[in-house]
């Protein structure tokens, strides 16, 4: 192969190398804003029910069992004792909010810190 060949293949594989090393970057770059993009994803709503106070809690009474464990950590059966409980120990409903609410929002705040 002549100099002037040899020149030329250089050439050619140096920008090969570089087009390969710049397609590499981009595709990094790529990448990167998708992880970046995904990462900022608006946040699901977890609260969707239109119901809350004695309807929130009668939904979880009558829903899915799974929910009212989900929410209370406790079962349905555990959470109508411990209301039989209290009533026997002379706690009742006040003027506004029945004693099942009172003791939902009682383990809502207990197990998620939050309040409704």
């Amino acid at each position: 192969m002549c100099p002037q060949g040899f020149r030329q293949q250089q050439q050619r594989n140096i920008r090969k190398f570089i087009l390969q090393n710049i397609l590499r970057s981009v595709t990094l770059l790529i990448d990167v804003a998708n992880t970046i993009t995904e990462s900022h994803k608006p946040p699901i709503p977890y609260h969707t029910s239109a119901l809350s106070g004695e309807a929130w809690v009668d939904e979880l009474l009558t829903g899915h069992p799974e929910c009212i464990r989900t929410e209370l950590s406790m079962h349905r059966a555990a959470f109508l004792e411990l209301i039989s409980t209290l009533q026997g120990l002379g706690h009742s409903n006040s003027k506004h909010i029945m004693l099942k609410e009172q003791l939902a929002i009682f383990l809502y705040t207990c197990i998620t810190g939050l309040t409704l």
